[in-house]
């Protein structure tokens, strides 16, 4: 069961308080180009992302996103660095939601600063502590643990809190996925402010999907997290489907297409495995309840595939297609696929 943690309010999206876990992502462009930012944010929303985050690194970053917000819906997150001032300025040209970094923001006057315009604007904060950016006393008597992680964000936690700031969301990250699995776990037990998930610089797609399926996951399945971003070092739309993959691992997200399908084997006499991969492709854009099964053989066929609304199995030149675990149609091998894909269509319809 998931802990319940302080509900934040992100531009109308609920966070924390035992609400769903949300999926963010972050956008790659300028953020000071409107246009390719808006394009890739509209790309993010349908792929089912529901918080996105910009990089706000100057003045004309901050001012763009007046503009920027005109032409979304989703909620948008200003992620600020070293300076308070730029801030600021993202908060007053609409912001939904700032994140800042304990290690690089600046001391107790300029979290202040910060402070007092997301009071005046009613928005969240996200204390982001990383790594590579732990503040040099908790370094010093902690070295780079979770400790050091936990003890930098909660300091700076205190000082918001200190000037009034009740919407706080915190994270932890670091590259090492034991190591933010423990700052995790240590975190929760210290408060119960909502806490975004991830791995931070993951990698490339297959190690930073491995890495932030262990550490997402294995926090989801303990009950901690509220929100989660997937870092690749690829396109962001793959973050979303990532992140998507994540939480119906972990039996958080009931509304898919799950497609079930064997490793294979000598015994599988028909091309199984592309089938699998058109069919998962297929339905990621589908938000529906139903499990389909491409399976090998009759060995792996409607036996261990009973459970699925539609399934398919092959052998001897001919595959059988069935449909809760019953017979419905044979065919041969060389039609199997444009005779599955009529069936999964309609299941979808």
């Amino acid at each position: 069961m998931a802990k319940m943690t302080q509900k934040i309010d992100v531009g109308g999206l609920k966070i924390g308080g035992g609400t769903s876990v949300k999926i963010q992502s972050m956008t790659t462009t300028k953020t000071a180009d409107v246009e390719k930012t808006a394009a890739q944010i509209l790309a993010l929303e349908k792929a089912g992302c529901e918080l996105v985050r910009v990089a706000v690194a100057d003045e004309q970053d901050a001012l763009a996103l007046k503009t920027l917000k005109d032409k979304i819906r989703l909620p948008l997150v200003a992620d600020v660095h070293f300076s308070p001032k730029l801030a600021v300025l993202a908060i007053e040209n609409g912001a939904d939601k700032v994140r800042i970094n304990p290690g690089n923001i600046g001391g107790e006057k300029e979290i202040k600063y910060v402070a007092d315009c997301v009071n005046s604007h009613k928005i969240p904060v996200r204390v982001g502590s990383n790594t590579g950016s732990i503040e040099k006393e908790f370094l010093a008597k902690y070295g780079r643990s979770e400790h050091a992680l936990v003890e930098s964000a909660l300091y700076n936690v205190r000082i918001l809190e200190k000037y009034g700031v009740e919407q706080i969301a915190i994270s932890v990250k670091a590259s090492d996925v034991p190591l933010t699995v423990r700052a995790y776990t240590l975190l929760s037990e210290q408060t119960d402010r909502a806490l975004h998930l991830g791995v931070t610089e993951a990698g490339t797609y297959e190690s930073g999907l491995v890495k932030s399926a262990v550490g997402i996951g294995s926090l989801l399945l303990k009950g901690i997290g509220d929100t989660i971003r997937v870092s690749l070092t690829d396109e962001p739309v793959k973050e979303v489907y990532a992140a998507r993959q994540i939480l119906r691992a972990c039996g958080l997200d009931e509304e898919f297409v799950e497609v079930v399908s064997c490793p294979t084997c000598g015994r599988c006499a028909w091309e199984s495995m592309a089938l699998a991969e058109k069919v998962t492709e297929f339905v990621k854009p589908f938000r529906k309840k139903a499990k389909i099964a491409v399976m090998g053989c009759v060995v792996n066929g409607p036996g261990e595939a009973k459970d699925a609304d539609l399934g398919i199995a092959g052998g001897n030149g001919s595959c059988l297609i069935f449909k809760k675990g019953e017979p419905f149609k044979k065919v041969d091998a060389a039609d199997a696929e444009k005779e599955f894909f009529k069936e999964v269509k309609a299941l979808l319809e």
